[in-house]
């Protein structure tokens, strides 16, 4: 077999991303959190996939075959877990909203205990514990 420096810069490449992606991939799989992530970047990397795929499979076989499948794979599931784990949609609105009453249903919004108030969209996390972004904390807490 014929290996030439091309061929062999391809293989160590193909290793190095492939093995890149494998913690990020594991900590999603282990935490179910994909907060982090945001659909839109995930949407347009599995079409940009799909579409490359195009180019891609017409050249002659080699690493980036290996390297593309594991990519469509990767961004595949990673589209898969975020629908699954993350995206529920009218989740937010239906947690937020209390029926004042039956003709008029109306938002309650609390302040925190240290008096902040929620800003941005509560999110339901995979373990049934509800987080709110507060103003001037730049992070989510938990209310109680």
């Amino acid at each position: 077999m014929d290996m030439n420096l091309p061929v062999i810069a391809g293989v160590i490449s193909t290793t190095i991303f492939a093995l890149s992606t494998l913690p990020m991939l594991l900590k999603a799989f282990q935490t179910k959190d994909l907060r982090s992530y945001s659909l839109g970047n995930i949407l347009l990397s599995n079409v940009g996939n799909v579409v490359h795929s195009i180019y891609v499979f017409n050249l002659p076989p080699g690493p980036i075959w290996l390297l593309h499948a594991f990519y469509l794979v990767t961004t595949g599931l990673m589209l898969v877990w975020y629908l699954r784990y993350e995206w529920r949609p009218g989740t937010q609105r239906r947690l937020c909203m209390k029926d004042t009453n039956a003709a008029s249903p109306g938002f309650s919004v609390n302040a925190a205990p240290d008096g902040r108030y929620p800003v941005g969209i509560p999110h339901l996390g995979h373990d049934g514990v509800l987080s709110l972004p507060y103003a001037g904390s730049g992070l989510s807490q938990s209310p109680m």
